[in-house]
């Protein structure tokens, strides 16, 4: 059996499907598309799924929840997994300063009905570990991402939410960070890839094929960081050509297959 990923052109935002080879299905944090209308719930509908066995929130700004209310009025959420350094309380604190839109609402809203007791679903060939920096080290949401890796048929995916550098300095110092994100299939570029996140060292440890970058046109200077990227990743084919980075805004919906160790993307 073959599990995909599914990293979705939500432009500044995030969202990903993996579908494990049981068919188990997690989504990967909820954006939405606004300029062409694409949200999770409507893709998910649209291939018959009326039930998502669990929902991972990397990230606690807007632009990775903005899909989150049409999701819960329209899907059935088995279960919600997201950093434990940060409560429902601690989400409307950090949003306090700069306002608080209607997928953090429902986020805050769901944070606080669904807990990690009960039977998680089981995604037959993923193993998942996450890690998070401390809320009393850290201020701001960025800092506080979670850092989730994933080893699918074998090869390895890291997500990255929106960590910045002295977020990820300060992850790297922990026991088993390092081991988990060296040698990776498929790096999800942090920060969509702003230059305030490149960090060399963790891109030493990762060498990953691909780097994924989910950005739209020009902004927060995403392109300037596609070079840096190109230099530390090994890249393989993807559409008929040999590539490194891949990026939301040039490729639209990025897919990858993984089936016991073999893999690719399309």
């Amino acid at each position: 059996m073959t599990a995909y990923l599914q990293v979705f052109d939500v432009e500044h935002g995030a969202c990903s499907l993996l579908t494990a080879a049981n068919g188990t299905r997690m989504l990967i944090d909820c954006g939405r598309n606004p300029s062409t209308g694409w949200t999770p719930a409507r893709h998910l509908k649209s291939i018959g799924v009326g039930y998502l066995d669990m929902l991972l929130v990397t990230n606690y700004d807007e632009d990775h929840v903005d899909g989150l209310p049409e999701l819960l009025s329209d899907i059935v959420v088995g279960s919600l997994w997201r950093t434990q350094n940060v409560g429902p309380e601690d989400i409307l604190q950090l949003k306090s300063e700069d306002g608080m839109g209607v997928g953090v609402q429902s986020l805050v809203a769901m944070a606080e009905v669904y807990c990690a007791s009960g039977t998680l679903p089981i995604f037959s060939g993923v193993e998942r570990s996450i890690f998070f920096n401390s809320r009393v080290a850290f201020d701001d949401e960025n800092n506080l991402s979670a850092l989730v890796k994933f080893t699918i048929e074998g090869v390895g995916v890291l997500y990255t939410g929106d960590l910045e550098r002295p977020g990820i300095d300060a992850l790297l110092q922990r026991p088993g960070v390092r081991a988990a994100v060296s040698d990776v299939g498929v790096l999800m570029a942090p920060h969509h890839g702003r230059e305030c996140s490149v960090h060399e060292q963790l891109l030493q440890l990762a060498r990953p094929f691909w780097t994924v970058i989910s950005d739209k046109g020009y902004m927060y200077s995403t392109q300037e960081t596609v070079p840096t990227y190109r230099a530390y990743s090994r890249g393989g084919p993807f559409r008929d050509e040999m590539r490194r980075v891949l990026t939301t805004r040039r490729d639209g919906t990025i897919n990858f297959w993984f089936d016991a160790g073999q893999w690719g993307a399309y």
